[in-house]
């Protein structure tokens, strides 16, 4: 028999001063059984750090056809396209010619460095692509946030991104590998 998904319930209250977006998100996330609770996490925080009404969750790690997150138009199209951790470059380049806009929250420390400078000369020619680093220990710490029940407080400000559950609070600094452009 199949091993089901983890279901977590997130109240996520966004303060973000650099888009003035302010707003509670109650979110229900599907941990794939072979997904961690720090990539899982990491997606969280891709989820705050670019809310959004219509901003959702996909299928990214069963179905190459669907980010990990993404936004649509009312039409269908896709407007933004996030995935977390290394994809396959081919993925990527897929993913730009369907949306506007496509960010990859890599991790993993020297692993997302050395994935990052493989294929950087193809990740360069993709002007919509921008592509963030987050250090492995931001990662880890994040994880150890992870409870099947969440209440959680992300305030971004200044560049800085802080995510708290009330008695822990992670710093997470964000390094760009790739701007967009």
């Amino acid at each position: 028999m199949a091993i089901k998904a983890t279901i977590f319930k997130v109240n996520l209250q966004i303060a973000d001063m650099e888009r003035h977006y302010y707003q509670n998100h109650s979110l229900t996330i599907a941990r794939h059984p072979s997904e961690t609770d720090e990539r899982m996490m990491v997606r969280l925080l891709a989820f705050a750090l670019h809310a959004h009404e219509y901003l959702e969750f996909g299928q990214g790690m069963t179905n190459d056809e669907e980010a990990d997150i993404w936004q649509k138009d009312l039409t269908g199209s896709i407007e933004l396209w996030i995935d977390v951790g290394i994809p396959d470059e081919k993925l990527i380049r897929k993913a730009c010619g369907r949306s506007g806009q496509v960010v990859v929250y890599a991790y993993g420390g020297r692993v997302a460095e050395m994935w990052f400078d493989k294929d950087r000369a193809q990740f360069e020619r993709q002007k919509n692509l921008t592509i963030i680093n987050l250090p492995v220990e931001s990662t880890k710490e994040l994880a150890k946030l992870a409870q099947r029940t969440m209440d959680l407080q992300c305030t971004i400000q200044d560049g800085q991104v802080w995510l708290s559950n009330g008695a822990a609070s992670v710093q997470v600094e964000r390094g760009v590998l790739k701007p967009a452009g």
